[in-house]
Formats: C-alpha cells, sequence, structure tokens
C-alpha cells in the first residue's frame, strides 16, 4: 500500500512565500504601472483608499471578529503615526544628514520609513495590551466609552508636546530621547520628508496586501474560529475552554499595530497634515462606518466599503455645500437595505449572488415600504414612550 508523501519544508516554505511574493508584484504594477497611468489625482484617490483599507481591515479584526466595539481606532493611528513621523524626520537628519526626501525607490529614505511604520505599528500594539488588559472585560458601551476615551488622550497628550526641532543642526546634536517629546503640539507634525505621494504608491498597496492576508488567515485559523465564537457566545465560550479575554486582548494588539501602521503611511502622504485635531472622535468614526458599512467580519466588504466611502465625497464633489448630506443619505439608505452591511460575515466568494440579485431587485420596494410605515411606527415609539413614562409615576 503507498503511503501518500507529507510536503516538505521547502514546498511549506514556498507556499507560505507566494503571497508575499504576490503582494510585492502588486504593489510594483501599481507604482510602475497603474499610478503612471491614471494620473495624480486618481493616483491620489487610490493611495487613500488604500490607507482607508489597511485601518478598515485591521479594525475589522476587533469589531468584526471579536465582536468587540472599539471607538478608539485613531488613536492607535496617531501612536504609529506620530511615532513614524518623527523616526522617519529626525532619523533622516542624523543618518543622513539631510530632512528632505533621501534616496530612490527602496533606498534608505524609504527603508527607513519601513521601518518607521512597523516600528509605530509596534508601539501602537503596546498601547493596545495596556488599554485592553483592563478595559476588554468589559462589553457593550462600556467598552466603547474606554476606548473613546483613551483616543482622546493620545490627542491631548500630543497636543501638549513641544514644536518640531526644524534646525538640522540642533537635531543632529540632540539626543533621540529629548526629541522624542518635539511632535509639533496643536500645529501637528510638520516639516518631515513625505516619500508616499501620486508617483510612488509602493508601500501603501504592499501593507494593504499583508493586512488583508494576515486578517484573512486570521479568520480562518484556530484563534480565528476562538474568536468568532467569543463574538457569538462569550460565555459558552469560555464554557468550552477558550481564555476569552487572552484571546481579545491578542486581537486589540493585532488590530492596534496595523492601525499603527496605517497611521504611520497617512503621515507621509504628500497633502495630508498629521495634527491631533484630524485624528479625533470622528477619525474613528469614518473606520467604524467601514467595517459596519461592509459587514461584521468580513474582509472583502471592508475593502468594498473602504473603496465607496473614500470614493463617494469625491463623487458627490459637484454638489459643493450638499455634498456630506448626500452622502450621509447614501450610507443611510444602504443600512436600511442591508442592516448585516454590504457582504455581512462572508467573503466575496463565499456570497450566494442569486440571493443578492433577489435583494437588488426588492430594494425599491423594501425602501418604500419602510418609508410609508415610519410614521406609524414612530407613533407606536411615542405611545410606549408615554405609556412607560405612565408607568413610572408614583
Amino acid at each position: 500500500m503507498s503511503a501518500r508523501a507529507t510536503p516538505g519544508f521547502a514546498g511549506a516554505a514556498v507556499r507560505s512565500l507566494y503571497p508575499i511574493v504576490i503582494g510585492f508584484t502588486l504593489a510594483y504594477l501599481m507604482q510602475t504601472v497603474v499610478a503612471v497611468s491614471i494620473g495624480d489625482y486618481y493616483s491620489k484617490i487610490l493611495i487613500d483608499i488604500g490607507i482607508a483599507i489597511v485601518l478598515g481591515v485591521s479594525l475589522g479584526i476587533v469589531n468584526g471578529y471579536a465582536g468587540q466595539f472599539s471607538l478608539g481606532h485613531a488613536g492607535f493611528m496617531a501612536v504609529g503615526g506620530y511615532t513614524a513621523a518623527a523616526i522617519v524626520y529626525y532619523g533622516s537628519i542624523k543618518l543622513f544628514g539631510t530632512k528632505a526626501i533621501y534616496g530612490g525607490s527602496l533606498g534608505p529614505g524609504e527603508l527607513l520609513l519601513c521601518a518607521g511604520c512597523v516600528a509605530g505599528g509596534a508601539l501602537a500594539a503596546v498601547a493596545g495590551w495596556l488599554v485592553g488588559q483592563p478595559s476588554l472585560r468589559l462589553r457593550g458601551d462600556y467598552l466603547a466609552i474606554v476606548t473613546l476615551g483613551f483616543g482622546e488622550i493620545i490627542r491631548v497628550l500630543i497636543k501638549q508636546t513641544d514644536d518640531v526641532v526644524l534646525s538640522e543642526k540642533k537635531v543632529a546634536a540632540a539626543s533621540w530621547w529629548s526629541l522624542m517629546d518635539n511632535l509639533g503640539g496643536g500645529f501637528g507634525f510638520i516639516g518631515g520628508p513625505r516619500y508616499i505621494d501620486a508617483k510612488n504608491p509602493f508601500w501603501v498597496w504592499l501593507f494593504v496586501v499583508v493586512v488583508c492576508l494576515v486578517a484573512y488567515r486570521l479568520k480562518y485559523s484556530n484563534r480565528g474560529r476562538q474568536l468568532l465564537a467569543v463574538r457569538e457566545n462569550e460565555i459558552a465560550a469560555e464554557a468550552m475552554g477558550i481564555k476569552t479575554t487572552k484571546a481579545k486582548v491578542s486581537a486589540f494588539m493585532t488590530s492596534a499595530f496595523f492601525a499603527g501602521i496605517g497611521g504611520g503611511l497617512y503621515a507621509h502622504e504628500l497633502g495630508n497634515s498629521m495634527r491631533p485635531a484630524d485624528l479625533g472622535f470622528q477619525k474613528s468614526i469614518d473606520i467604524v462606518i467601514i467595517v459596519v458599512l461592509g459587514g461584521m467580519g468580513s474582509i472583502s466588504g471592508a475593502v468594498i466599503a473602504a473603496i465607496a466611502v473614500t470614493l463617494l465625497p469625491e463623487l458627490f464633489r459637484s454638489f459643493a455645500e450638499y455634498r456630506m448630506i448626500a452622502y450621509a443619505l447614501a450610507l443611510i439608505i444602504v443600512m436600511l437595505l442591508r442592516p448585516q452591511g454590504l457582504l455581512g460575515l462572508q467573503e466575496l466568494w463565499e456570497v450566494e449572488w442569486r440571493a443578492v440579485g433577489r435583494s437588488i431587485v426588492t430594494a425599491p420596494a423594501r425602501l418604500a415600504r419602510w418609508i410609508a410605515t415610519a410614521p406609524a411606527r414612530a407613533r407606536a415609539a411615542l405611545r410606549a414612550a408615554a405609556d412607560r413614562r405612565q408607568e413610572d409615576r408614583p
């Protein structure tokens, strides 16, 4: 009887490396073919989409897989962004003697950018561990309030920092430790080299592939199944032997790590301002919209939602002052018709497209029915509120 040979180490290594090769290939094509073909404006939009994908997919690990509700993603983004900005700016002066862009594609300057983004992600992961250890024992609204408070604390602390040291001589003479407090305060971090622009989106799309690959492998791994079990019923998961707090903290740290990388990419994109005001509560809400709109726990849904959320304001730009109203109405209509999000927990390749077709065909009728029954529902809600007030009276 012949036994099937088990794959060797070399074959397993090749299968593990081919997604990375695909990632490098995609990033290279986005830079050398797509960015050159579509022009600076559309290339800038693609970069914004890529950063939104990194932030949306990373938040989906916590809000989607683990079923927790975090509102502090912009705080982790700020930690990673300011860390990367400080490392690249001050590191460029100390290592290369200039604060301008140094080296060409994949040169020393861009490698420093990559190292800064990874270091920013690591520090954000540490912050995620510090926040997650006490707060992830909470659930629901209480966890949302704690994470929201963390994001505001980070924003206020950054506003208390000193101005960026613009003199190259002073930076070269100062120690790293003394420079860590010079992050720009309320004016933001200015003066750093902008390695990411319309002609150079390489690192954005490389990290897009990395975060999607990590999220995909996590979702279908044993640890991912543990997170989904915690999401569905935390008490039952704990009764089955799953260490729920440990699972949630690990997901929180993974999510924070990629949020820090997204912040590092955002900090070095040409045209962006790294200011505390831009990384507050509203930014967290924008990222939450991507996760909820795409489906809580769907990677491809988050990608589609990131594309939609980035493109909708641009499509409605011709409406000028009404474009944000139209953008909000579009989101409201989608959530009325698809309250579980575009894909729910499924991925794009798992969707039953016949059911999607039926849903699209019946969408106008369902929307009309919802609008027609809205007054009746409002009256019922008012009567219920009046009845509760009557019962509460002595």
